[in-house]
């Protein structure tokens, strides 16, 4: 509890200059930062070379289940060597185009003695020769290769070392393949035969969306003379033809074919490949190459990655002072996550002419809106001005917003239009450059007032309904646009958040009457609460009622099982993007209960008042019901704050971190989603943690004695300092807390703590305290704000 004299203490402290900094000194975070993390288990992360946003993303390709990133650290054997990869993704692998393989010789000297099938020539490697860091990746094979790569934005670079103890003629070769075998039709590849140049290009299909899409290659070689070179199709290959058109076979898996050089044995055995990507052209492709390394130099290349790497995690520093390098690595390696995807692939959009950036491999809003786009925020805000130019760009030439968009291909909705909540949480925090937020809000709008055809890719569907009824119904009848009619439930309450977000920007925009139709939309989740519905777990009453429920075009109750799609649930039910899925996508109503993020105060009154809604709380935590590997637990987490008890939420975060979030391969309960665990790791451990949309910050006890963060706008650091830090996190509860040397009781801040460089100090104890828990230290809800601002700024 809260002891006199404890304000007088943290003043003091306050005021003595520069006493909160002084716990961290600078220090280089890439030691810090291991890009395996997450690499087996279904954490499915890109663990290769790559710069920030980058285009090339170069690492080992596996056999595995898990090898959506490319390379799975589980000790499944390499099918190859490819550049471009999206990371954390689900389903299927995406991706993995054109992989390189080496031999040091082929049996009996002869090109066919080498096998060319990626089934036939896989291999094993050496797991205790694994090495990654932000801008490398390497290993050793079984056959004795040692392979090394690094990138450029559109360019990889791998360097081979064949074994020097044996003879040798090496021969790398490249298949025209991807990480799922779904080239099309008419892949084309053509070998130089003086310099050993491939380029080529083939048709493939995007792993979560809708079309297809048409990458290029440029590949050079370096480092021995050529022998030789050809072309393979299946297992056999030939030195005689340069030039292979290929089909996709008959038989429903792509026939193998590519082009191969083989060298002469070198001194040092050493052979590099310089792999140049274009979504316009092979030309564009070598003109990259050329440009980005044009001298083959592996460690210039490297080095200029190290000092991107560098800069981009450049504005924050944590305390080490009582802290272990293993929570270190874990909290850094989460940041670095964060800015892998999305790809910065402006200058590569065949789609329409445009001087605007382009951003693709978003994967998807649903997820990412939660943590990782508040996250850039803070810490990347020109990427994300251009992250959201291109949003608004595609909008523009397409018509509607993604919420998921990979490989130029359109993306599947999974519940509502959430590139609103990632523009407006932009918004409302001041991110302007460049941004017409005019064009903005006119996408945002058009989310909400129109259906298109095809609402399985873009867009809401059910609007008719939707306006008419106010709630989407089960069994939905809509003849304007398609899409699954599954999630009513979930889909009520996205569509819900996103119309007050789009009121958040009208407010901004001095669109009063916009503002105010779209705050009353964002209260239409009510009208699935079924105040009378009760939820058995094994036969017993829960002894909670009120949940929400299906309904139907007549206004009568359907019915789910609260916990149908929760991770407790046996039933079987198809709960995501299936024709017969349930009406909550992905978590069951368990979980959804929670989610009305702009109108907590509502939903616990409608809960039983603060009390009972922690003890639902504590109970969806406690019987397991929700998995924090799946980003609808994200704020469940937190929300405790917004019943007074924000201590609840500093002991939840310490229940799920680091049990289910360490720095080990296995270290991801899920898949990372593109960095949304990533950045929920790493808002979480700092201590502040986004309800998206609204300039609120939630505070919990960071898990570093001191963090700081310089904002990249204004260039004021703002310091998070604890006092009573205990490294074994048992003082884990805010005793009390000063913003600027004055004492605040709040248990939240905005986004001008960061651009104005703010300093809270926060004393710890080991017990839950008072802090944060009166009627008007509460985070704001649309209900209790007139408003419906939250505290609404445009600093920076």
């Amino acid at each position: 509890m809260f002891y006199r004299g404890s304000f007088a203490f943290i003043l003091a402290l306050s005021r003595i200059g520069g006493c909160a900094n002084s716990s961290i000194d600078d220090y280089d975070v890439l030691q810090y930062v291991d890009p395996l993390v997450g690499t087996a288990n279904g954490g499915n992360v890109f663990a290769g070379a790559t710069i920030p946003y980058g285009m090339a993303k170069a690492v080992a390709d596996t056999d595995s289940e898990n090898n959506q990133g490319g390379f799975a650290y589980d000790g499944s054997s390499i099918t190859g060597f490819s550049s471009m990869h999206d990371s954390g993704t689900g389903g299927q692998p995406s991706l993995g185009n054109f992989p390189l393989f080496p031999y040091t010789t082929c049996k009996d000297d002869e090109v066919d003695g080498c096998a060319y099938p990626k089934k036939q020539r896989k291999t094993s490697y050496v797991s205790e020769s694994v090495k990654s860091s932000p801008g490398y990746f390497g290993l050793n094979m079984s056959s004795g290769i040692q392979v090394d790569m690094t990138a450029a934005h559109h360019t990889s670079l791998f360097r081979f070392q064949f074994p020097t103890d044996m003879p040798s003629s090496p021969l790398i070769l490249l298949d025209l393949s991807d990480l799922s075998d779904t080239r099309q039709d008419n892949g084309t590849i053509s070998v130089d035969v003086t310099t050993g140049r491939m380029t080529g290009h083939a048709k493939f299909l995007p792993s979560f969306g809708s079309g297809s899409y048409v990458p290029y290659f440029c590949a050079d070689f370096q480092g021995g003379d050529i022998r030789d070179n050809g072309i393979f199709v299946d297992a056999r290959a030939s030195t005689d033809v340069k030039d292979l058109t290929i089909s996709r076979s008959i038989n429903g898996y792509p026939l193998p074919g590519g082009a191969f050089v083989r060298f002469h044995s070198s001194s040092d055995n050493t052979i590099q490949a310089r792999v140049g990507l274009s979504f316009i052209s092979s030309e564009q492709a070598c003109e990259s190459a050329e440009a980005e390394i044009p001298d083959f130099d592996f460690n210039k290349t490297y080095t200029a990655a190290v000092d991107l790497w560098t800069e981009k995690l450049a504005p924050i520093r944590v305390s080490r002072n009582g802290t272990n390098s293993s929570t270190l690595t874990n909290f850094y390696s989460g940041i670095y996550r964060t800015m892998i995807n999305p790809q910065d692939y402006t200058g590569e959009n065949p789609l329409w002419d445009s001087s605007e950036p382009y951003f693709d491999s978003f994967y998807c809003l649903w997820d990412s809106f939660r943590s990782q786009f508040p996250f850039l925020t803070i810490f990347d805000p020109a990427s994300l001005s251009r992250i959201l130019r291109s949003l608004i760009d595609t909008q523009r030439h397409l018509g509607w917003l993604p919420d998921c968009r990979m490989s130029l291909c359109k993306g599947y909705t999974q519940g509502g239009s959430n590139a609103d909540v990632v523009l407006a949480d932009a918004f409302v925090k001041g991110i302007s450059d460049g941004i017409d937020w005019e064009a903005g809000y006119a996408a945002v709008q058009r989310d909400a007032e129109e259906e298109p055809f095809d609402w399985s890719n873009e867009g809401r569907g059910g609007l008719m309904s939707w306006k008419a009824l106010n709630y989407i119904p089960v069994e939905d009848f809509d003849y304007i646009g398609f899409g699954t009619l599954t999630r009513s439930i979930s889909r009520t309450l996205e569509y819900s958040y996103n119309d007050f977000t789009i009121a958040q920007m009208a407010r901004g925009l001095n669109k009063t009457s916009d503002a105010e139709k779209y705050e009353n939309t964002a209260q239409y989740w009510e009208h699935l609460f079924r105040v009378d519905q009760t939820s058995f777990l094994n036969g017993t009453d829960t002894g909670f009622k009120g949940f929400f429920q299906p309904k139907y075009l007549n206004g009568t109750w359907g019915n789910q099982d609260p916990l149908t799609c929760s991770n407790i649930d046996t039933s079987g039910k198809s709960c995501s993007l299936q024709n017969n899925a349930a009406e909550t996508f992905e978590s069951s109503i368990w979980e959804y209960q929670f989610f009305v993020p702009h109108d907590m105060a509502t939903l616990i009154n409608l809960l039983g008042g603060p009390s009972e809604f922690v003890r639902r709380l504590d109970y969806l935590h406690d019987q397991g019901i929700t998995y924090i590997g799946n980003e609808p637990a994200f704020l469940t987490v937190f929300q405790y704050h917004y019943a007074g008890r924000p201590g609840k939420s500093t002991a939840r975060a310490h229940f799920y971190v680091p049990r289910y979030f360490n720095p080990t391969p296995t270290g991801l309960p899920g898949n990372d989603d593109s960095g949304a665990m990533g950045s929920f790791l790493a808002m979480t451990m700092m201590g502040l943690f986004p309800n998206p949309g609204q300039n609120v910050y939630l505070i919990i006890a960071p898990f570093f004695e001191s963090v700081r963060i310089t904002s990249p706008l204004t260039g004021e650091t703002a310091t998070v300092q604890t006092v009573n830090f205990d490294p074994n996190y048992q003082n884990i509860y805010i005793q009390s807390a000063t913003l600027d040397g004055e004492p605040y009781t709040k248990s939240y801040v905005g986004h001008e703590f960061f651009t104005k460089g703010q300093e809270l100090v926060l004393v710890l104890g080991r017990n839950e305290s008072t802090w944060g828990t009166g009627p008007d230290d509460l985070p704001p809800s649309l209900s209790t704000n007139g408003d419906s601002t939250l505290n609404f700024r445009r600093d920076g």
